[in-house]
């Protein structure tokens, strides 16, 4: 198994949830990346998603889209990202790294060259929100041979055909959007979510994080208790965003443990 199976096994064990940070390379600064994964880890992530810059990020909401932006205007990109998750395995070796974005880079790269230089940094896992599991098959085959993990979404909207097809794809997890629309947005329909993820779970077998407008412990203990795991992003970049850059560290830390905490307290309840 790889570094994500052995996270969800092992949190299975347990009986905890994960919690799956997202954050954007190179954003509020290239600088900053490698030391905020670290605190990352410190808050109490499972998994981190770390964003690659693209100058079009369609399912993206205003908050990441900014980030990309600013991450881009400093020079920032997959090969930058790469060498981000490169220098954090050198002193974290245990925490799986997903990277998330979109087709163009890898297509720029080639498939082939792009999995080749991925697992060299370190990487566990890709989600490519542009990738159609039924366009994906020879791509994620590629990856699962050498133990990296094709991280697919599914949606309120998906079909049971369209979950049908991930589930032949897919590995690691599964990534529930929980409400319709970018990400970013609110409205949660935690009834919906609480019907769909354990058809999904069935379906696939694999662990379903659940993500999309999570802000506080509430949320996230509200959510963790039907999933797996939770995913936050655009909380963790607001949080940021807010604050002089050198307060950032500190501002996502604060997050983090609160978000923690509230997972935990799913698991607890249970």
């Amino acid at each position: 198994m790889g570094r994500i199976a052995d996270t969800f096994a092992a949190l299975a064990k347990q009986g905890k949830k994960g919690l799956i940070p997202y954050i954007m390379a190179g954003d509020p600064s290239p600088a900053m990346t490698v030391d905020l994964m670290h605190a990352l880890v410190e808050g109490g992530a499972d998994v981190i998603e770390l964003g690659v810059p693209f100058s079009d990020p369609m399912a993206d909401g205003p908050v990441i889209q900014r980030a990309a932006e600013r991450a881009i205007a400093q020079g920032i990109g997959m090969h930058q990202t790469l060498v981000m998750v490169a220098e954090f395995r050198k002193q974290d070796q245990t925490t799986p790294i997903v990277l998330m974005g979109y087709a163009n880079p890898i297509e720029c790269i080639g498939q082939a060259a792009f999995v080749d230089v991925a697992k060299t940094a370190g990487v566990d896992g890709v989600l490519v929100v542009d990738y159609p599991p039924e366009e994906s098959e020879d791509f994620a085959q590629k990856l699962r041979a050498v133990d990296m993990d094709p991280i697919y979404l599914l949606a309120p909207t998906s079909t049971e055909e369209r979950i049908a097809a991930v589930a032949k794809v897919a590995s690691g997890y599964l990534y529930y959007v929980s409400l319709k629309g970018v990400t970013g947005a609110g409205h949660l329909d935690l009834h919906e979510v609480s019907q769909r993820i354990p058809q999904i779970r069935n379906r696939t077998g694999l662990p379903v994080g659940v993500g999309f407008g999570i802000r506080d412990a509430s949320t996230a203990e509200r959510l963790a208790g039907m999933a797996d795991a939770v995913v936050v992003g655009s909380r963790l970049i607001d949080a940021m965003t807010d604050v002089p850059q050198s307060e950032a560290r500190a501002a996502l830390l604060a997050v983090m443990k609160d978000i923690r905490a509230g997972v935990d307290k799913a698991a607890g309840n249970k």
